[in-house]
């Protein structure tokens, strides 16, 4: 199943994560993990966010997902299944 997970993290936590080099790290071990579809980063409401399109067969990849970004970024994100045109066509 194809998902969108949004994220975005505290402008104060960020700001520290850049400077000693955590936030990329955690950033490109999100994206080996996942293996994206597409992903993009991008400002919300002020703060560092991202959106990215996964494949996930198995939920229990859900944790390996958020426990990253929660503990070492304390992210908040929303994950939740998207469809492409074609597949919400063909379910009309």
């Amino acid at each position: 199943m194809r998902l969108m997970m949004r994220f975005n993290v505290p402008v104060e936590k960020g700001n520290e994560a850049e400077a000693n080099g955590s936030l990329a790290q955690a950033i490109k071990e999100l994206v080996e993990v996942l293996r994206p579809e597409a992903a993009y980063f991008h400002l919300d409401d002020g703060k560092r966010a991202g959106t990215i399109f996964f494949e996930a067969t198995d939920p229990a990849q859900l944790a390996v997902v958020n426990e990253p970004l929660f503990a070492r970024l304390n992210a908040a994100m929303d994950i939740q299944p998207a469809v492409s045109l074609e597949e919400l066509l063909e379910g009309l």
